[in-house]
């Protein structure tokens, strides 16, 4: 059967290595292991329970009466009312030991519950059905290269090729389900005390938030997209992935599906702000760390997305036996716009270190970072004529970006501040002279003084929600015409309801069919575009509508569509959350962190012609 529950029906459970989406219905219908990368062994949301999932509810219930975190961690508790009683199931992975673990307990609140746990494993994205046997006080389930093994009390048979276990839990009874991965070829794993785990999970969300400074308003969402934002990070490396799924998708039915599973490069500076604004300076660092190791080598070789630990090589294929989430095919894995000319990569790591600089986040190997950058800038400089394919991966022809040309700007800019500011050496009458080069076309050929809007690309009429960036890297100011009159373009021919397209699918050849969503970040970049052209409270109206459309535990997808209203595409969605943070933290009135951002200080912006 299928299983298709609303994406916003989804929590995140995870230990930060891979993660879980449970439903409303008690339902853990994706999970890989032993990465987010990784292939999954409950693929339901992308097919059908035959497809591998693990329910855990009372008999005859569907959705729960009431779910939330437990405070400020990662650890979900699900509770049903029913005619004979009450009963919570808690639900969390463990920070990563030797093994990745997931943990649910069942507990007892009032009278007495009958429920049932259904276990479905299904290895390779629901290709593989495993082996099962009896071991070791549970079950254990392999298939190729993988191994799961299940611990609990409960008694659980074989039933139409999965494991059934029937249960009643009184008041205060505790009923612990363990499940542990591992190779398939090493001896049974030890057995995971529950309540153990369940205490030192709590203690290290307690711990992690110890550091959060983040006083401003909004503060329960601004804490919850930052809790997000760990639980994304794959903690070997530190790289954080753009989403926890692959193929979730921007229209119901359509083929926009896409793997989010990987690190974006474009999503660096964004990201750094977040942290650092927050209190999280460790994890900023060792965030700027993987961004040195994935981009290291010849700079001409940059990639705009990078595997975990930083692999190259993403190939994209498509799995025809998946039907995708209501059919919405293809499910893929993969990405095959890892493999594109985009331009606007190089402005966003130039910009990406010398925050770093400004901030104070450099180390001894200062020298080898601006080594780097300079390279960086060579190709820039050789290649910023080019057309790309776009901040938004567009599979047609490459085009001249106006988003791409302010990003190559501000990568010119930033090394100009670096020289000025540091005294770092290189070749600054080039780049200031490159810089007005850039800034002068791009206000030449990508505006359109009559509409007084800047375009999507040189030569067209379309526009571009990525427009509302050029502000805040500093392009121009926030209170200048062409800016305010783009904003207010923005919010006469790409808003829908209240909420922001990327562009007019339309009128936009973008290589793909079907249309998409309102863009969640777009929309939140929109109420960053009014509030630095001093719109405050139509600003703080925009953020609050994106808020409402957080599920009932505070997470977002990456789009939404104002119709249907559903939320769609990839979730949780890294972007959406750190736009959270970062306009909660421009639009809050008081707090230590309230309206800081670097690249919107006017000092932070060179003086450049056409302004």
């Amino acid at each position: 059967m299928s299983n298709a529950q609303p994406i916003e029906s989804y929590a995140l459970l995870g230990d930060m290595q891979t993660a879980a989406l449970v439903s409303r219905t008690g339902s853990v219908d994706w999970l890989c292991f032993p990465r987010f990368d990784s292939p999954s062994c409950f693929a339901a949301l992308l097919g059908t329970t035959n497809d591998g999932h693990w329910r855990i509810a009372p008999d005859g219930a569907q959705e729960c009466t009431r779910r939330s975190y437990r405070g400020d961690t990662l650890i979900l508790e699900t509770e049903w009312e029913t005619a004979s009683g009450a009963v919570r199931v808690i639900d969390f992975m463990p920070p990563r030991g030797k093994l990745p673990d997931m943990v649910r307990i069942v507990e007892g609140i009032s009278g007495r519950v009958e429920l049932t746990c259904e276990l479905r494993i299904r290895f390779d994205y629901g290709a593989i059905m495993p082996w099962l046997r009896r071991a070791n006080g549970g079950l254990y389930a392999v298939g190729g290269p993988d191994s799961v093994h299940l611990r609990t009390p409960v008694e659980m048979e074989g039933r139409d090729f999965a494991h059934i276990g029937q249960f009643a839990v009184e008041a205060g009874d505790r009923v612990p389900f363990v499940l542990t991965w591992q190779p398939s070829h090493l001896p049974p794993p030890r057995a995971v005390n529950a309540e153990r785990a369940l205490a030192e999970t709590e203690a290290y969300w307690s711990e992690w938030m110890k550091s959060c400074t983040y006083d401003g308003e909004w503060r329960d969402a601004v804490v919850r997209s930052l809790i997000t934002l760990k639980a994304l990070t794959y903690s070997p490396t530190a790289g954080i992935v753009a989403a926890a799924t692959t193929s979730l998708p921007e229209a119901i039915g359509g083929s926009r599906n896409w793997d989010y599973r990987y690190c974006w490069l474009r999503d660096a500076t964004m990201t750094l702000q977040a942290m650092l604004f927050s209190g999280f300076e460790e994890e900023a660092k060792a965030w700027r760390e993987w961004l040195l190791r994935a981009i290291a080598g010849d700079p001409q070789d940059l990639r705009i997305m990078y595997g975990l630990a930083g692999e190259r090589r993403l190939p994209e294929s498509e799995l025809d036996w998946l039907a995708g989430y209501e059919g919405s095919g293809p499910v893929r894995i993969g990405n095959a716009a890892s493999g594109q000319f985009q331009l606007d990569v190089y402005g966003e790591v130039l910009d990406t270190l010398h925050l770093d600089r400004c901030l104070g986040l450099s180390t001894d190997t200062e020298s080898d970072t601006w080594a780097t950058q300079l390279g960086l800038l060579g190709v820039l400089e050789s290649r910023w004529t080019e057309p790309d394919h776009g901040l938004w991966e567009m599979r047609g022809e490459p085009r001249h970006f106006v988003h791409s040309k302010v990003m190559a700007w501000a990568g010119f800019d930033r090394a100009v501040r670096a020289v000025e500011r540091f005294g770092l050496e290189g070749p600054v009458e080039r780049w200031r002279a490159l810089r007005d080069e850039v800034h002068a076309q791009v206000c030449r050929e990508g505006y359109d003084a009559e509409r007084k809007t800047f375009t999507q690309s040189y030569g067209s009429t379309a526009i571009d929600a990525s427009a509302l960036l050029i502000a805040q890297v500093g392009f121009l100011p926030g209170d200048d015409e062409r800016v305010v009159g783009t904003v207010d373009a923005i919010e006469r021919e790409l808003t829908r309801a209240g909420f922001v397209d990327r562009y007019d699918n339309d009128s936009v050849k973008d290589g793909l069919d079907g249309g998409e969503g309102a863009f969640i970040a777009c929309t939140l970049w929109f109420a960053d575009g009014l509030h630095l052209a001093g719109r405050e409270e139509k600003a703080r109206e925009v953020l609050e509508r994106v808020l409402a459309l957080r599920n009932d535990v505070g997470l977002l997808a990456e789009e939404f569509d104002p119709v249907l209203r559903r939320q769609l595409g990839n979730v949780p969605q890294a972007y959406s959350h750190v736009a959270v943070v970062n306009t909660a933290r421009a639009l809050s009135r008081h707090g230590a962190a309230a309206g800081q951002d670097h690249r919107a200080d006017p000092q932070h912006r060179g003086s450049t012609p056409g302004r």
